[in-house]
């Protein structure tokens, strides 16, 4: 009889982490035997446990921050979202290699088909921020067909390196332009940490959308950022974001345990309760 399977989320720190939230759930409902761990392991021992990988009793595993660019460089079988995104999430067992992916895209995607499935029949986005987690959502909006996307940034530099890496459809902008950008968007994206409990907030000028404008933040604490609120009281569609961060766990649990889990609302239920449970701790402290 083969060993339960091991399969962990490498980070530093780590102890900020839902993924062991999620996948002992599913671990759970699904009454397997195997286990998810969290590992906190410094940028300098990266290399080592990468090397003892392949060697090693663990199935596979997620890696976070600042981890999936170390990841990419060193696992060469990677999957087409990796490599447009350069950066992996996950990591797995194939043919006596490591194989890596990027699930961040998928997880982005799959989150809005929930939540607001005509999303894909949009043409125009506006993409605020580009950080690490706008790549992913830029190749998901490449892979779903938009054909123009206005993205915002501090430094617009920045996005012009993006724009440069997606291509002709990804159209550098300043952060100063958001509101005008807004007014053409059939879908508006947060990438930024702008919302986060702790931070400040994002102004978009909703009155300048049309009705049918969708509304998203990768933020999910708070689970309604100041920019949903603003855009659910001007009636639009949103979608937050924490069925990204469940979603994007789906392909990882399946390359482990061998079962593709679904995204439910006990599920969902489950991650809140546990939001809200940290946020009372903070208004306490």
């Amino acid at each position: 009889m083969a060993d339960p399977a091991r399969a962990f989320v490498a980070g530093h720190p780590i102890g900020h982490s839902r993924s062991p939230l999620i996948h002992r759930f599913w671990l759970d409902t699904l009454g397997l035997t195997g286990s998810y761990e969290p590992l906190d392991i410094a940028p300098y021992d990266f290399p080592v446990f990468l090397a003892g990988l392949l060697a090693s009793d663990w199935t596979g595993g997620n890696v976070t921050i600042p981890h999936k660019q170390t990841a990419f460089a060193a696992i060469e079988n990677r999957d087409a979202a990796a490599e447009a995104i350069g950066a992996i999430n996950t990591i797995w067992k194939e043919g006596g290699k490591l194989a890596a992916g990027n699930t961040d895209a998928y997880g982005f995607a799959a989150n809005l088909d929930d939540w607001t499935p005509q999303w894909r029949n949009g043409q125009r986005a506006l993409v605020i921020g580009a950080g690490g987690a706008s790549r992913a959502i830029l190749h998901a909006l490449v892979q779903a067909g938009y054909r123009h996307v206005d993205l915002a940034n501090r430094t617009r530099e920045r996005a012009a390196e993006l724009a440069d890496l997606f291509g002709e459809r990804i159209h550098p902008a300043s952060l100063a332009a958001i509101d005008e950008l807004a007014g053409d968007a059939d879908l508006i994206v947060n990438t930024t940490s702008l919302g986060m409990s702790g931070e400040p907030s994002l102004t978009v000028d909703f009155a300048r959308v049309g009705d049918s404008t969708i509304v998203t933040d990768i933020v999910y604490a708070p689970l309604v950022t100041p920019m949903l609120a603003a855009a659910r009281e001007r009636g639009l569609t949103t979608a937050d974001g924490l069925g990204m961060l469940l979603h994007q766990a789906v392909p990882g649990f399946q390359h482990w345990f061998g079962i593709r889990p679904r995204v439910t609302s006990d599920l969902r239920a489950h991650i809140v309760a546990d939001l809200e449970a940290h946020s009372a701790g903070d208004d306490a402290s």
